[in-house]
């Protein structure tokens, strides 16, 4: 039995998911059975195609990217961009930072979550050898099209988390092993604004990397987010909702339908 789970986080991250992944193949007893590291998944900061959490953290140096790819694929785990940025437009697509992140990953072991079509089509053409995932971002909520997105050249995807615990729905799909859950979103069950969020780190992103050309007194102010649907949400107030998902609902509920992918937010 595998249960493979995405950890989230190059950066900030980067030295938590090691020690857990250090552990894991040292201390394989404290963990649950079948438990494996299946990518770490985000973005080194900051990356205009990016559509995961935004940072305020300056952009990495070549090196650093280069010793992180490489440490985490010598683990056998692939790294997993979110290049997810639903506002691309053709231009950004020659974004010289986030082409040298690809070549420095092109080696046919790592991944990207896409959302864009644009983008898509770039990265299919330009990086053949990358396995592409279908973002939660697309906010599919009919099995039926789940089944025809799982008809398409993706590696995995990853299911809107209002199926989460939709146990008559989750039977409906055709190939729940290509299937990835969101087990512990911070949001709350059909919020109404998650794509308007989704829309808000795509410009702050954006005004980020152009914040970095201009001298302090010029700086653009970052666009203000806030929802009253779950603003303050943490681990311990998701517990309630009917989309959280717990370690013991992978086990003894999901793994014996057929799934076996699930990511962790970050």
């Amino acid at each position: 039995m595998e249960v493979k789970f995405h950890l989230p986080g190059l950066r900030q991250n980067y030295p938590l998911n090691m020690l857990v992944l250090s552990m894991l193949k040292q201390k394989p007893e404290w963990f649950r059975e079948g438990v494996q590291i299946a990518s770490f998944f985000g973005e080194f900061p900051t990356s205009l195609w990016n559509g995961g959490r935004p940072s305020n953290y300056d952009q990495c140096d070549a090196a650093f990217i280069q010793n992180v790819i490489k440490s985490i694929n010598a683990q056998g785990v692939p790294v997993r961009y979110t290049y997810t940025n639903m506002l691309l437009a053709e231009e950004d697509l020659a974004d010289p930072y986030c082409n040298f992140c690809m070549q420095a990953a092109d080696n046919g072991m790592n991944e990207v979550m896409i959302f864009s079509p644009i983008l898509e089509r770039y990265i299919r053409e330009k990086y053949p050898s990358y396995k592409l995932n279908s973002s939660i971002c697309k906010e599919i909520r009919d099995i039926a099209q789940v089944n025809e997105e799982l008809k398409k050249d993706y590696y995995l995807v990853v299911l809107d988390y209002n199926f989460n615990n939709k146990f008559e729905e989750l039977a409906k799909i055709e190939d729940k092993a290509r299937c990835e859950i969101l087990v512990n979103t911070l949001c709350t069950p059909n919020c109404p604004r998650r794509g308007e969020h989704y829309q808000n780190i795509a410009r702050n992103q954006r005004t980020l990397l152009e914040n970095r050309k201009l001298p302090q007194e010029q700086q653009k102010p970052l666009e203000h987010w806030y929802c009253e649907y779950g603003e303050y949400n943490c681990i311990h107030t998701i517990q309630g909702y009917s989309t959280y998902i717990s370690p013991e609902d992978i086990w003894d509920k999901y793994v014996p339908m057929g799934f076996n992918q699930f990511k962790i937010e970050g």
